[in-house]
Formats: C-alpha cells, sequence, structure tokens
C-alpha cells in the first residue's frame, strides 16, 4: 500500500502572507493541528502547526524580548506597529512555518511513510508531485489502514 491509496487529495491551506489569526482560525475551523503552507500554483513552501503558532507565547521568551527591546531602545520610545510586529501580532504564515518539510511522493509505501514520521516525530507528511501539493497524510491516516480489510 501506498500514500495515493491513503491520502487526503484535497488539503486545507493557507498562503504564506496569511495572518497569524487566519492560521489559527483555519486549524480550529477545520479541526486540524498542522495546514501546509502553499503559494497560489500550489507549491508547498512550508508548515505551521499548532506548536508553530503557540510557541510566541512562551513567557520566557517574552522576557528575553522585553529585555533586548529596552536594552536596544536606550530609554527611548519605541514605534507601536514595530512592537506590535515583535510581539508576534503582525507575524503571517511565512514568519511563522518551517520551510523544510518532510515530504513524500504518492508511490512512498506506507511502511516508510510511518518510519518518517516516528524517526522524524512528526504528525503529517505533505504528499508533493513536482514541487505541488498533491495530498497529506496523518497518523489518523496510517491507524485507519489498520482495520481496512485486506486487499485481494
Amino acid at each position: 500500500m501506498d500514500a495515493s491509496e491513503i491520502m487526503t487529495r484535497f488539503v486545507v491551506t493557507v498562503a504564506p502572507d496569511a495572518s497569524m489569526k487566519e492560521v489559527a482560525r483555519t486549524l480550529s475551523e477545520h479541526a486540524i493541528s498542522g495546514v501546509p503552507v502553499c503559494e497560489a500554483d500550489g507549491t508547498l513552501v512550508g508548515i505551521v502547526t499548532e506548536g508553530d503558532l503557540v510557541r510566541p507565547m512562551m513567557r520566557s521568551r517574552e522576557r528575553r524580548r522585553e529585555w533586548w527591546l529596552r536594552h536596544l531602545a536606550e530609554g527611548t520610545d519605541l514605534a507601536p506597529e514595530f512592537l506590535s510586529y515583535v510581539s508576534g501580532a503582525q507575524a503571517t504564515a511565512r514568519d511563522l512555518m518551517r520551510s523544510e518539510v518532510v515530504t513524500a511522493t504518492e508511490t512512498t509505501s506506507i511502511e516508510d511513510i510511518a518510519e518518517l514520521m516516528t524517526t522524524k516525530d512528526i504528525k503529517r507528511i505533505p504528499i508533493v508531485r513536482d514541487g505541488k501539493l498533491a495530498g497529506i497524510v496523518t497518523r489518523a491516516d496510517l491507524v485507519k489502514t489498520l482495520v481496512r480489510p485486506a486487499s485481494r
């Protein structure tokens, strides 16, 4: 069995310029934990996960950022637009995404996909054809194969 037999073909995606809020809304509305980032022509450029959205909210990171900003500003006021940007409020999918994405092709075996997911500790693998997104295989897709009747 290969990726083409179990992959989701109609994949929810976001554009590189989608705002952080748009990405969060997409994940929430579709009840998914990660979304491929694609150019208008379908070229896969990255992936954004719930973890990528939560990471900027970490308190320790915020404290370090505040210290650096105070140090760099040397007593002057910083522009509100700049503060909004560095706080992540203006972040886009391109800012948040991981651009080095583990991918597979439609002919990749499900055993190889399972091994990639396990060794790379990832939950989804975009399936590409000529650099463009053709589908996606998630861990849930692999689990579903365990209950499928055997092919004859």
